[in-house]
Parts: structure tokens; C-alpha cells; sequence
């Protein structure tokens, strides 16, 4: 599957919403054709280079593990600026990736198949009311708060939503957006804050 790419200082989740502006060429012209395509592009963050191109600049190099996207509302506040929302998608690999002449970067990616759901373990339930208070307090303003249906009864949910939201450095957001196993991922948390003493009593 070959998408456009779009590397970023930022780390998109599956389910997760990114609020964007879209002012250079390149991106307004990817953006037209996937809202008239209903088509998908992928967001990855960026592993070298700058998020806007400038004459005489190297190409941004994405990491090789990224999200896609899809557009699930936009408006243009003002001419040559739109501001999208992307909503995350499917995990993929980039097998190989190039520059196009306009700038644009595009990649030959893999998918890489979400895992069934699975039930809270027992040991983690006392991860849920926490997140729950942060999405509760998100969803009043945040452009950024999750989609819905929540599915706090999901492993691999509730670990993509903790990661989102825990102030991090994007270098460990990656490293927990490429863990394949949801229940590492949400042991990882778990310490995090466990160590941080952020937990409510069990």
C-alpha cells in the first residue's frame, strides 16, 4: 500500500485525535485529494529533519513505525490555512519511502493488524477511573480528546489512550506506539505511575 506521509513532532495513536494546520502546498494538495477520495495518509514522527521544508533543506526523514489517518473535520479560518482533525487509524510499517518533486513524502507501508480486544486484567483496573477523569476533563475543550465509543474495558484501548496523554518525551510515545503486546504496553504505564505515585489506592 503506497500513502502520502506526514512527519511531525508528534505521535498519533490509533483512536486518537490530532488537530493540524495545513499551510504549505504540498499538505493543502494531499489534503484535497484525501477528503475527495475519503482516502488515508500516514502520520509519523519525525525521526530527522524539520516539519516545514525550506530551499536547501534535507527531506524530513520519518521513523519507521507510524499511524494512519483519516480526516474527520476541517474548516479554512482563513485563506491558504486549514485546519484539519485527523483521527488515527491502523499501525504500519514503512517498507521504503521517497520524496516526490512537489516535497511531498510518500511510503510504501505494511499494516500492521490491531489485536483482538481483551479484558482489564485485575491487577490494572485501578488504571481506569484515573483515565476516565482525564477524558471526562478533556472532552469539555480539548480538540484532541478521544473519539468515541470509549472502551475502557479494552487493553489495548486504555494503553493508547495512557500514552497519548502522559507527558513524555515523543522518543518513549514511539517506543509504546511500536510495543506489539498490549498488556507490556500497559505494564510500562502502570510502573510509570505507580512511580510517580499517581495511582489511587487499589
Amino acid at each position: 500500500m503506497i500513502v502520502p506521509l506526514f512527519p511531525l513532532r508528534s505521535v498519533l495513536f490509533p483512536g486518537g485525535r490530532l488537530p493540524m494546520k495545513i499551510f504549505e502546498q504540498r499538505y493543502m494538495d494531499m489534503v484535497t485529494v484525501c477528503l475527495k477520495e475519503s482516502a488515508s495518509f500516514g502520520i509519523c514522527l519525525l525521526a530527522a529533519g524539520e516539519e516545514v521544508a525550506r530551499p536547501g533543506q534535507a527531506p524530513a526523514v520519518p521513523e519507521r513505525f507510524g499511524t494512519l489517518a483519516h480526516i474527520t473535520d476541517w474548516d479554512m479560518p482563513q485563506l491558504g490555512v486549514l485546519n484539519i482533525v485527523a483521527q488515527g487509524g491502523e499501525r504500519f510499517h514503512i517498507l521504503r519511502h521517497w520524496v516526490e518533486p512537489s516535497g511531498l513524502l510518500r511510503g510504501e507501508i505494511e499494516r500492521v493488524p490491531e489485536p483482538a480486544a481483551l479484558p482489564i486484567p485485575g491487577a490494572y483496573a485501578r488504571l481506569v477511573p484515573l483515565l476516565r477523569a482525564i477524558i471526562e476533563d478533556m472532552a469539555k475543550t480539548a480538540p484532541n480528546a478521544p473519539a468515541k465509543p470509549y472502551r475502557f474495558f479494552d487493553v489495548g484501548w486504555l494503553g493508547m489512550r495512557y500514552a497519548e496523554v502522559l507527558p513524555i518525551p515523543l522518543a518513549a510515545k514511539q517506543k509504546l506506539l511500536e510495543i506489539e503486546d498490549g498488556i507490556d504496553r500497559l505494564e510500562i504505564i502502570y510502573r510509570f505511575l505507580e512511580s510517580k505515585g499517581l495511582l489511587p489506592e487499589g
